[in-house]
């Protein structure tokens, strides 16, 4: 009985030790918006292509200033640049899988400081009803 009782209490520790990144990855992975040290972004089903056009959608219907576009890595990583306001932002969508790529979003306002929550919101608009 004793040692159920320590293995079970080895496991909740090994749990309940697991770093908040990994259980923020886990989450992104479901498809869930989760915020980094500068912005938001997720994991979702479809290629960068496919994801492309959404970007421009969202741009247009946040009013951001749509400066530069880039692709590398044989277009496996669509990157976007934007202005609205007071706010530089950046948008990356890259291939993870041949189902699924990662959709980072960040909102500068400054060398130091970005804005955690615009970066969520335009990040929905991209990815809706994640």
């Amino acid at each position: 009985m004793r040692r159920t009782s320590l293995a079970k209490l080895a496991l909740l520790a090994a749990v309940a030790g697991g770093t908040p990144a990994c259980v923020a990855a886990a989450a992104a992975g479901a498809g869930a918006i989760y915020v980094n040290t500068r912005g938001a972004e997720t994991t979702v089903d479809g290629q960068p292509a496919d994801i492309a056009p959404r970007v421009a959608s969202a741009f247009a219907s946040m009013n951001i200033q749509q400066t530069g576009h880039s692709s590398e890595k044989e277009g496996d990583q669509l990157g976007f640049k934007g202005t609205r306001d007071d706010l530089d932002i950046n948008v990356t969508v890259e291939r993870k899988s041949p189902t699924t790529s990662k959709v980072e979003v960040t909102a500068r306002k400054n060398l130091a400081e970005w804005d955690k929550d615009y970066a969520k919101m335009l990040l929905s608009r991209i990815v809706p009803g994640s």
